[in-house]
């Protein structure tokens, strides 16, 4: 299982409704309830939104982004979805990753 990183961008203000709104929340806690969804949030001082998913490939990850309503019904004109390598201690902060050992090798 991955996680991914999903970055909602160019809002359409005029589109937001009350009821879209409403629809985007209810999506927010099933996806979390569900287990696919780690974090989401706005980007302070942005008009984007970040969202990490939890998905077995990336395909499901752009599923959950894009059948979001803020998505799906054009609130965000667009998105970006990247895999995260995360790095943490049960990982050796990725030291012994094909990606960093041949970052180190030509250092």
């Amino acid at each position: 299982m991955g996680k991914y990183v999903g970055i909602l961008k160019e809002r359409r203000p005029a589109i937001l409704t009350r009821e879209l709104y409403e629809r985007h929340i209810a999506y927010l806690q099933d996806t979390s309830n569900r287990g696919a969804l780690v974090l989401v949030g706005p980007l302070k001082d942005q008009d984007r939104v970040l969202q990490i998913i939890q998905a077995d490939t990336r395909e499901t990850a752009e599923t959950i982004l894009t059948e979001d309503p803020f998505v799906s019904q054009g609130y965000f004109g667009a998105y970006e979805l990247y895999e995260l390598m995360e790095s943490n201690a049960a990982n050796n902060w990725l030291r012994d990753t094909p990606r960093v050992q041949e970052m180190l090798r030509n250092l």
